[in-house]
């Protein structure tokens, strides 16, 4: 690949995360509205004890949506932050590590992901995995997957 080959599929890579984020952030809005339906919606019966119960689950499940979508939005927030726009020579944020079988993406947390028919492990800045890669060069190897695993190129 090219240098401006390697910087386009980079900002691929981060339109492709940013899209899988908003939609996480769609998904636990939706989650958050139909909790908050279900608790407005809850009947109070002669058994008041039941209906307190099932007010107070809704309400619970509302708060771990919540939390779910501040962390959505915390990493939209950082993939933003990702510059896709360098070619890296060592690892670290925003750089794209490519080994035998597989790209390391270093810009949010999203795990596995097929793009171009690529396996691209998506991973945060802070996952002890890129900490691992960080500063690591092409020729480097580390072990992933309890496999010494070698570096092949770095952009």
């Amino acid at each position: 690949m090219t240098e401006p080959e390697k910087i386009t599929f980079k900002n691929k890579l981060k339109l492709a995360g940013q899209q899988i984020i908003e939609q996480r952030i769609a998904a636990a809005k939706t989650l958050i509205n139909n909790a908050q339906e279900a608790a407005n919606n809850e009947e109070k019966s002669s058994a008041g004890d039941k209906y307190e119960t099932a007010r107070a689950m809704n309400q619970l499940e509302k708060e771990m949506y919540s939390k779910q979508l501040a962390q959505h939005l915390h990493e939209l927030a950082l993939l933003h932050e990702v510059k896709t726009d360098i070619i890296y020579q060592m690892a670290t944020s925003g750089a794209c590590i490519e080994c035998w079988a597989m790209i390391f993406f270093i810009a949010a947390g999203l795990g596995k992901q097929t793009i171009e028919g690529k396996l691209i492990i998506y991973l945060s800045p802070q996952a002890p995995l890129a900490k691992l890669l960080h500063n690591k060069k092409a020729g480097d190897h580390f072990v992933f997957n309890g496999k010494e695993t070698a570096i092949e190129t770095i952009y």
